[in-house]
């Protein structure tokens, strides 16, 4: 069994603009790239959960996601660094798009796209944790049965080096 860190990735990884679906807009936060090396350096899988209910609301569709996220992997590439799988949720039970409006097991607060992961992956919870900028993703990682640290949007690389132990 393997130790996974989970980050949430707007507000965490990325600037949060809202609904960011195109990479025109995307901004790296401070040391986000440098923190997913730390973490695979460290031996440890590195996974992004994230809330996508632009979907949902019709604002853009899950193949732009794709995209953003393919996008973000060439750029971590460029470093050394990787993130082992994206996961995220495009429902939302207010959503004007029929075909996600529904209360799903995926969707943050819910665990589901951690629990998922970890069992796709064969994740020990224990030692594995999950950053987020929101307290709803602490409630996902504390549903998942994991720790959860908040982000306090400063330097990422930092942050994440307080978390994983010295090896």
């Amino acid at each position: 069994m393997k130790r996974a860190v989970f980050f949430d990735r707007d507000g965490v990884l990325n600037e949060d603009v809202g609904y960011l679906h195109d990479r025109a807009e995307f901004r790296w936060m401070p040391g986000a790239r440098e923190a997913v090396k730390a973490v695979n350096d460290a031996g440890y899988s590195a996974f992004v959960v994230t809330n996508q209910s632009g979907v949902a609301r019709g604002f853009y569709n899950e193949a732009a996601i794709s995209a953003l996220h393919t996008w973000m992997a060439q750029e971590l590439a460029e470093i050394g660094a990787h993130i082992d799988a994206f996961e995220y949720c495009p429902h939302h039970p207010e959503a004007s798009v029929e075909l996600y409006r529904r209360t799903c097991t995926c969707r943050k607060p819910r665990p589901g796209m951690i629990v998922n992961l970890m069992k796709r992956f064969q994740i020990e919870p224990i030692g594995s944790f999950l950053i987020g900028d929101k307290l709803t993703d602490l409630e996902a990682a504390a549903g998942a049965g994991i720790s959860g640290y908040l982000f306090d949007g400063q330097d990422l690389e930092h942050f994440v080096k307080r978390h994983l132990p010295i090896r």
